[in-house]
């Protein structure tokens, strides 16, 4: 299994919050530990990428932004036109 860049571990978390979740499902969705999962979560919703609010149990929950979406969707193209090369 090769090494993931930042990218790719933004896009992974990004997708996984396409719907609201909690950050534990984020991070296993993500196939991330604890610490490396923190690390990219924290920046990514610092740069307002994705949005916290809170559930009707009181719980935090997550969900992509409207930003967040935007970069996903570049982030796709992008993929999309680098394996259309590579054929």
């Amino acid at each position: 299994m090769r090494k993931r860049g930042w990218g790719s571990i933004a896009v992974d978390i990004l997708e996984a919050s396409i719907k609201p979740e909690k950050k534990m499902r984020i991070m296993y969705k993500a196939n991330l530990n604890f610490a490396r999962f923190n690390k990219y979560f924290q920046e990514l919703l610092s740069k307002g990428l994705i949005e916290e609010f809170d559930g009707s149990d009181g719980k935090a929950f997550y969900v992509i932004t409207k930003r967040g979406k935007a970069l996903l969707e570049s982030a796709r193209k992008a993929r999309e036109i680098l394996a259309s090369a590579e054929a």
